[in-house]
């Protein structure tokens, strides 16, 4: 089955009394449910606090000790090695069981949906995005350009390792505070929302209504 995609129109979210949004799914249904929204709401804190940990341990290794990649899975793999020599020479010294490494198999069909993701979503982006390079939607063309110059600056800012943990910190945090402080974010968004449109609303009356444009070529299905 392929994975859904919201649209724009008809989301179920819209600016209801005193500037809040309505929303007809929660918060946890919107990030997929399961196991990894659990984690993203902070609903397992133990876990959710070992993951970013983690994650914190990995930048600091590869931003702030400059590590690289090769020489620390060498020497994790030189530490694993030692303890499984250790462990499986000691055991019967201390009548333990020698270790054992669990075996984990990933199915064909597993393999097969997890490409077949990755396909339809790979592709969804690059139809959106053609439609959008031509000019069909103004308004999302002149904020695809925006975003990607902002990505742009951000990242000749920052090491990529930055940015990765910088994206997963965000994505492991705001969910949550989202959650916690949903309608005062709600509020905000709905004034900020009517802010942009009619900026926007200028912007097009003034400049864009006036730039010539040709006509776009429907792609035959």
């Amino acid at each position: 089955m392929h994975p859904n995609f919201p649209s724009d129109h008809g989301n179920g979210r819209g600016v209801g009394g005193g500037g809040g949004h309505s929303r007809r799914k929660p918060i946890h249904q919107l990030l997929g449910g399961g196991r990894a929204a659990d984690i993203l709401l902070w609903k397992d804190r133990n876990l959710s606090a070992g993951l970013l940990a983690g994650a914190t341990l990995v930048w600091y290794l590869f931003e702030v000790v400059e590590y690289s990649i090769v020489p620390l899975v060498c020497q994790i793999a030189i530490l694993a090695m030692l303890v499984v020599f250790i462990w499986s020479n000691a055991a019967p010294l201390l009548n333990i069981a020698p270790p054992r490494i669990p075996e984990v198999i990933i199915s064909e069909h597993a393999f097969r949906q997890i490409a077949q993701i990755v396909h339809y979503k790979l592709a969804h982006t690059v139809s959106a995005l053609y439609d959008i390079a031509c000019g069909k939607d103004l308004k999302k063309f002149l904020l695809v350009v925006l975003s990607l110059l902002i990505v742009s600056e951000v990242g000749s800012s920052y090491s990529f390792t930055s940015l990765l943990y910088l994206g997963f910190l965000c994505a492991h945090t705001l969910p949550a505070l989202y959650q916690r402080y949903e309608t005062e974010v709600d509020h905000l968004a709905a004034r900020g929302s009517e802010d942009i449109k009619r900026f926007y609303k200028r912007i097009d009356s003034n400049l864009l209504n006036k730039i010539p444009r040709g006509p776009v070529k429907t792609k035959v299905k």
